[in-house]
């Protein structure tokens, strides 16, 4: 497997992103979303406010939820009624092995699986639904190319964009746990995986 190399042109306490981490097991874990997604099929949640998210999203281990009500976990799917499938193995793996090398030791019991179609972003937010802080966030790029937007704790602070790739996982902890973050819309492209990307986002949901 290839070393993770952190880009030379971001610095950020908390922060890691590791080029290329998740190559070698992208098509398995392809198709365990193909799988996942048979039992909990993508959908375009509502926010509070009543507008329709650009990003198709469903969920692996407790579930992240957004509708009129607002936003929060849930271990059951709204769609269903039934459990979130559970997270498989790889993920597990994978999210541990990124977090080992980022110097966090961590293992979530949920994994946002968001689908950006060309034309898709995400605004910028924080992550701050979860039940434990001291936990990073692990995020997982797999398809087409995207530009993501790293903050800081304010909405108004700087932001600086970071393209990722293929393969590409991104880790934020620490000081930067807070931190505002969000994905460019997404531009059309070719990929073997489809003309599409996928963002494994794990989370520590349940307190320590």
């Amino acid at each position: 497997m290839m070393q993770p190399e952190l880009f030379d042109d971001f610095q950020r306490d908390g922060v890691a992103i590791l080029r290329g981490f998740a190559r070698a097991d992208d098509i398995a874990l392809v198709a365990a979303i193909d799988a996942m997604t048979v039992i909990a099929p993508f959908r375009h949640m509502t926010v509070p406010g009543g507008g329709r998210m650009s990003v198709a999203m469903t969920n692996a281990g407790i579930g992240w939820v957004a509708d009129r009500r607002g936003y929060r976990y849930d271990r059951l799917d709204p769609l269903t009624g039934s459990p979130w499938p559970d997270m498989p193995p790889l993920f597990l793996d994978l999210a541990q092995r990124a977090a080992a090398v980022a110097g966090f030791d961590f293992t979530p019991d949920g994994c946002l699986i968001n689908r950006y179609e060309p034309g898709a972003k995400m605004g910028l937010h924080q992550d701050i639904n979860e039940g434990d802080y001291s936990a990073p966030i692990v995020s997982v790029s797999l398809g087409l190319p995207a530009t993501f937007q790293f903050g800081g704790l304010k909405r108004s602070d700087p932001v600086e964009r970071i393209g990722l790739h293929h393969g590409d996982v991104v880790v934020w902890g620490g000081p930067a746990r807070k931190s505002f973050h969000g994905v460019l819309t997404l531009k059309a492209g070719h990929h073997p995986i489809g003309g599409h990307r996928y963002n494994l986002t794990f989370r520590k949901v349940s307190p320590p």
